[in-house]
């Protein structure tokens, strides 16, 4: 019988014999050329013997039947399968504060060419969408992990049009204009919150509606579209005024973590709190494959935390 394995490598294989040179902005996701074709297909083709099958996919005309993570172990490197209990306590103190309700699915431990355990990967189940991360050999949490559809393993960007995160192509396409919020949703939130400011809304793929509103704080707030309750957090707790900012206008040093710690991301919205004219920190709106994070950062850039909200 052949295994996963096999098929991951025969992957590999055509990745590497028939893609031209091409590589991933993160946040613009555009193509950028390059002269090393040979560089460019062999990381290509590690992209696809480097990852790990976390779930199961609708199978249809334009995609394999699975979907992975990328960038899960070195090169030469391998993964060994693990229970949860063998996994460092920082591991799951890191889920239990940053995944509230999460379901554990799978984990591996991670070796080098060495075969030194240099970290480990974590597949869980949040609001019954899979996520996969990635730890330090310590159980320190490093990076989530970017998710791909079988048939885009080896492509150029990671996605494709249409596919489970086509949005990568078109970031802000699931925002939504706060007049064009179902009745039921808005009906609820003006009823249950008359005090809070609404400043950004968009919908899930499950439907769902996350509403930013401003309240003494910044919150976000879930809402079905039937109008029921289904969470609602307090991200940064300034007083004073909210500010809109770009994705251009973020501080470099914001992008840079973003990129690194989300690859694959795609902004959705960013406010700077104000004291006066004077910025006391930022908190910025991402969603990462298919789960949506708000995360705060001071005000020189520095990465104060991050929520999973949906």
């Amino acid at each position: 019988m052949r295994t996963k394995f096999y098929y991951l490598t025969m992957i590999a294989a055509v990745c590497f014999a028939g893609f031209s040179s091409c590589k991933k902005d993160v946040q613009g996701l555009s193509s950028l050329k390059t002269t090393n074709t040979t560089t460019t297909t062999t990381t290509l083709a590690a992209t696809a013997t480097q990852s790990i099958a976390i779930a199961s996919l609708a199978s249809t005309a334009a995609t394999h039947d699975s979907l992975y993570v990328v960038g899960c172990f070195p090169p030469k490197g391998t993964k060994d399968s693990i229970a949860f209990s063998a996994l460092p306590a920082t591991v799951g103190t890191y889920l239990t504060a940053n995944y509230a309700g999460y379901t554990f699915v799978k984990a591996f431990s991670v070796t080098d060419s060495t075969k030194t355990i240099n970290g480990f990967v974590v597949i869980i189940k949040f609001n019954s969408k899979p996520v996969g991360l990635k730890f330090n050999a310590t159980g320190t949490f490093v990076k989530v992990l970017e998710q791909r559809a079988g048939a885009d393993l080896g492509s150029h960007d990671g996605f494709h049009p249409g596919g489970p995160f086509g949005d990568r192509g078109e970031p802000g396409k699931d925002t939504i204009a706060i007049t064009a919020l179902p009745t039921a949703v808005s009906s609820y939130f003006s009823t249950t919150y008359p005090t809070d400011t609404l400043l950004h809304a968009s919908i899930t793929p499950d439907t769902s509606y996350v509403l930013i509103s401003k309240n003494s704080g910044l919150y976000a707030t879930v809402v079905s579209a039937a109008g029921k309750l289904i969470d609602r957090r307090q991200i940064d707790n300034h007083p004073g005024p909210q500010k809109a900012v770009t994705q251009t206008a973020l501080l470099s040093s914001i992008t840079t973590y973003l990129t690194t710690t989300y690859p694959g991301y795609v902004f959705d919205k960013a406010f700077a709190a104000l004291k006066g004219t004077t910025v006391q920190g930022y908190v910025v709106f991402i969603t990462s494959n298919s789960t949506k994070y708000a995360l705060k950062f001071d005000a020189t850039g520095a990465f104060v935390s991050a929520k999973a909200l949906r």
